[in-house]
């Protein structure tokens, strides 16, 4: 008998047009589509060309004209400022009004870009919200982005204005925006006419007369304005993501598609209602801000929390629980990096216990693999279903996941349970053939991708083409390596640069990694290739050990190097792990292994600028040295 996930997934890959036509009937359209998908221009799709459509209407204005006036749309909780503050859906509808039209005001016009460079507070959505209601593209940038990347998003979006802040406060330490931000000016060869600037009182920025106008005088003349109804395929905004070759990749997002496809994937993969609270604990910055912080749940009638905070250290590692029992949180949804940085301070999970949590149903994670032992570790702790999902920056939602607003099918820890409606998933060979049940090969997608995937890249068609399209033709190459099992389940097991090859054999770090975080006394872990002259790449693990841990850090890692002997087997060629204070990540939680490759290698290497702490990198160089990195040459 065919079960509810899979008759549901079979008719979206049967009958795209009618599975979608019946999902967008859920939003407000100014005008009807003309036609569901367009596939005149392959490989280049569009979603409901001729409808007109207005974001900002479906996610906040939308919700005040059918009763959900008073009811909280965001909950802005920052624990670094000591401030909780909520807005209803009409206070967010008139703030938002306020801004778009003092947009209108300096001059900002439909298809107008405005760069969005900020830290997490209420006037970054009320930013992102008022430029889709004029149909002003946004492209936020993660505030404190060093200068050089800032610029080089500058030159490509060409931004008529900046919205920025004075500063961004970590847990000891408060950033200063403004001289990045005049600095990246400088650096660019596109000059922004404006720039709006939110003064916070932890650091006063310097303005720039003629250029700068303080955020607070700039809202005080404004008068609101309406939603302006675009094409739904016009660009609601543009995100960039790091380019392998130094230029980053404007991901462009579509008004209606996007819309579309986050409404259905609030109710079908979260399994989250209209007015229920849900928080994604990530940034606007990267795409789970924009997405799940802002207009997944807005467009779904939901309350969102806008954390401007740390997952330990603001104050401890019960951060989490104590928003989640405060505000009613009904759905988490973070990065499996946040649960290892509590499970090593917490490993006891103490600080969980203190916190009524009643009513909180669902813990997602995503943006890297969860190892099976963390999500064991928050199952045990939480006692709800910990659901480990994944896509991508430029498919905006999830590919794979385990879909519990259909059916909940049972978790296999370390895999990303089954694909996502409207995803066709397949999993191919070097030379694009397909390959055979649990044998590891590239993750792509057949074309076309499912709305609110990126259509193409800013200004860039060709670059979309070559570095997405090109090396399957009649697919998307997701970039990322893994294997489909027996019963349809994808296992991502590393990007296909993570892949390495152990003389002759290709071995997945993330398998490796998996036995690592199996053992009792690490918190986190990450396998790379290092270069070896005889066997190609030879395997070197890196391990953080729990909060506590007092043995002798030689006996773990013989432990360790033992363990995956015994798990995988002597062709891993496993033998050499070491322990480390912390690992260089993204801000966004990414563990950044090509960088420790090229460490272990003595290869030159840039310092990337999504890093979080660039200090992490001298310390990885010297806990290398301890085991023999990088080798000597003969």
């Amino acid at each position: 008998m065919t079960s509810k996930y899979q008759a549901t997934y079979l008719r979206s890959l049967a009958d795209p047009e009618n599975f979608w036509d019946e999902a967008a009937h859920s939003l407000h359209w100014h005008k009807k589509w003309e036609r569901v998908m367009d596939d005149t221009r392959q490989p280049f799709y569009r979603w409901f060309p001729g409808g007109l459509f207005n974001t900002c209407y479906n996610a906040v204005d939308r919700h005040v004209e059918n009763g959900r006036a008073d009811q909280p749309a965001l909950i802005y909780d920052s624990p670094v400022t000591q401030t909780i503050k909520t807005f209803s859906y009409r206070q967010l509808r008139d703030e938002v009004a306020r801004f778009a039209g003092m947009l209108t005001s300096q001059g900002i016009a439909k298809g107008d870009r405005v760069i969005i460079y900020m830290p997490m507070v209420p006037e970054a959505v009320i930013a992102m919200l008022g430029c889709a209601r004029i149909g002003a593209i946004h492209s936020v940038v993660f505030g404190g982005f060093a200068a050089p990347e800032l610029a080089k998003r500058i030159d490509d979006a060409e931004p008529k204005m900046i919205v920025s802040a004075s500063c961004g406060i970590e847990p000891n330490r408060v950033v200063e925006y403004k001289p990045l931000l005049d600095e990246a000016i400088r650096l660019a060869a596109h000059r922004p006419q404006r720039c709006i600037i939110l003064q916070r009182p932890e650091a006063r920025a310097a303005l720039i007369p003629g250029r700068d106008v303080d955020w607070n005088e700039a809202m005080a003349g404004a008068r609101p304005v309406d939603c302006l109804p675009v094409a739904s395929t016009d660009p609601l905004y543009i995100l960039y993501t790091s380019g392998s070759t130094g230029v980053p990749k404007g991901v462009v997002r579509d008004n209606g598609g996007h819309a579309v496809a986050l409404a259905w994937s609030m109710r079908h993969v979260y399994g989250v209602d209209p007015g229920e609270v849900y928080w994604a604990a990530s940034d606007i910055g990267w795409v789970v801000g924009h997405s799940y912080i802002v207009y997944g749940p807005l467009l779904h009638g939901c309350t969102t929390v806008l954390y401007e905070g740390k997952p330990v250290g603001t104050p401890d590692p019960g951060a989490f629980w104590r928003v989640i029992s405060q505000h009613k949180v009904s759905t988490l949804f973070t990065a499996p990096t946040a649960f290892r940085a509590i499970k090593r301070d917490d490993p006891n999970g103490a600080h969980i216990h203190k916190y009524d949590r009643t009513g909180f149903r669902t813990l997602f994670l995503a943006g890297e693999r969860c190892d099976p032992d963390t999500l064991h570790w928050a199952e045990n702790h939480l006692g709800v279903p910990v659901i480990d999902h994944w896509w991508q920056t430029e498919t905006g939602w999830a590919i794979s996941a385990n879909c519990i607003g259909i059916e909940k099918l049972p978790v296999k820890p370390g895999s990303a349970t089954k694909p996502v409606p409207g995803y066709n998933v397949q999993v191919l060979d070097n030379h694009g053939k397909p390959v055979s049940d649990g044998n590891i090969g590239s993750i792509v997608i057949k074309l076309p991708l499912p709305p609110g995937s990126l259509p193409t890249m800013w200004n860039n068609d060709a670059g979309y083409k070559k570095y997405y399209l090109d090396p399957f033709p009649g697919y998307y190459l997701t970039g990322d390596a893994g294997y489909m099992d027996s019963d349809g389940y994808l296992w991502i097991m590393s990007r296909t640069d993570d892949i390495i090859n152990v003389a002759g054999h290709r071995l997945s770090t993330g398998a490796m990694e998996e036995v690592l975080a199996s053992h009792p006394d690490v918190a986190e872990c990450a396998v790379i290739g290092a270069a070896d002259e005889l066997k190609g790449e030879s395997p070197v693990g890196l391990i953080v050990l729990k909060a506590g841990v007092t043995r002798a850090h030689n006996v773990i890692t013989q432990e360790v190097v033992q363990r995956v002997r015994e798990k995988i087997g002597p062709v891993a060629a496993f033998k050499h792990a070491v322990v480390v204070k912390r690992l260089p990540k993204t801000r966004s939680g990414k563990v950044l292994r090509g960088t420790m490759r090229k460490i272990a290698d003595g290869q030159p290497y840039q310092v990337p600028p999504t890093i979080d702490d660039p200090a992490i990198l001298g310390e990885i160089a010297e806990s290398f040295r301890t085991i023999g990195y990088p080798h000597k040459q003969d």
